[in-house]
């Protein structure tokens, strides 16, 4: 199904997606590379040694879930847009999601956005709570959602007129 949709299945999913457990215990990131392709950067990234090293640059990433404390420069370092942070105790009823943001123009901190699943469709809004501009000029957005959502929500669309 990813090789001809681009949209990963549930059991693709699983094989990266932290435990429930893990996700109530904070930030960590989720890394959603699935192609065997010469890349490592998110490697290089991770100063805390939560992305284990690849034995073959064509490796796919593995991550240590208990090592990673959600930061995020690996979320800006990857080219494939693949690494996102879920952080499901931010509230009672929402989540944090950070993914990188490539698009002009940026959204504000505070706007309220149209929040997208893997499939590019709109499953609900969400609010922008901070913006980070790096230096390699991939954005990160961190956004509210809904917590049931927040292993769902993969990108955004302004909602401006």
């Amino acid at each position: 199904m990813l090789e001809k949709t681009g949209v990963p299945t549930p059991e693709d999913l699983a094989k990266v997606s932290p435990s429930k457990e893990r996700l109530s215990q904070g930030p960590v990131a989720i890394i959603e590379c699935f192609q065997r392709i010469p890349c490592d950067p998110c490697y290089a990234a991770c100063k805390r040694g939560a992305i284990k090293k690849f034995s073959d640059i064509n490796d796919l990433p593995e991550i240590n879930f208990e090592l990673c404390n959600g930061c995020a420069v690996c979320v800006s370092k990857c080219p494939g847009l693949a690494i996102f942070v879920v952080d499901q105790t931010y509230s009672e009823k929402e989540a944090l999601v950070k993914i990188p943001y490539e698009f002009l123009p940026l959204p504000e901190k505070g706007e309220v956005v149209n929040a997208l699943d893997r499939k590019g469709e709109t499953v609900s809004t969400a609010r922008v709570v901070d913006v980070i501009k790096f230096k390699d000029k991939t954005c990160v957005i961190s956004m509210a959602v809904p917590k049931e959502l927040s292993m769902d929500i993969r990108n955004i669309r302004a909602r401006r007129e």
